[in-house]
């Protein structure tokens, strides 16, 4: 009984000090809400679709100057490319998996002139069937 006492002690000590060294951790000036979607399972010559997030969480207005991808299988576009502080664009992307087999990793880069933050990597993965 004991034991089990000083056991749930530690536990709760722990998850105190634990948060606090979070709140001490620097805040990212830039941060996206997901950077990796998986389509799962699709038939080849499938167009799949993905929006992903991008906010802006500075202080500063943040410009999304282009974006490009590993091949020529994927497309993006940005929607709103001048970001006030809070607020966010869709990065849209559309993946072709006309002549892929297996598995499949694509990347969609963003460039953007935050400094703390100059190329985002956003990956899209499917398991394309024949």
């Amino acid at each position: 009984m004991r034991k089990l006492f000083f056991v749930s002690l530690f536990l709760i000590f722990s998850s105190f000090c634990f948060a606090d060294a979070q709140i001490l951790l620097p805040k990212e000036s830039v941060q996206t809400n997901l950077r990796s979607w998986d389509f799962g399972k699709v038939k080849a010559g499938q167009i799949l679709e993905h929006t992903f997030v991008y906010k802006n969480e500075s202080e500063a207005v943040v410009e999304l100057i282009s974006t490009n991808t590993s091949c020529g299988c994927a497309v993006s576009a940005i929607k709103n490319k001048k970001l006030l502080p809070g607020d966010s664009s869709d990065i849209d992307v559309t993946f072709n998996s006309k002549g892929y087999n297996g598995q499949v990793k694509q990347f969609v880069y963003l460039n953007t002139d935050n400094l703390a933050d100059l190329i985002v990597r956003f990956e899209i993965n499917a398991e394309v069937e024949k």
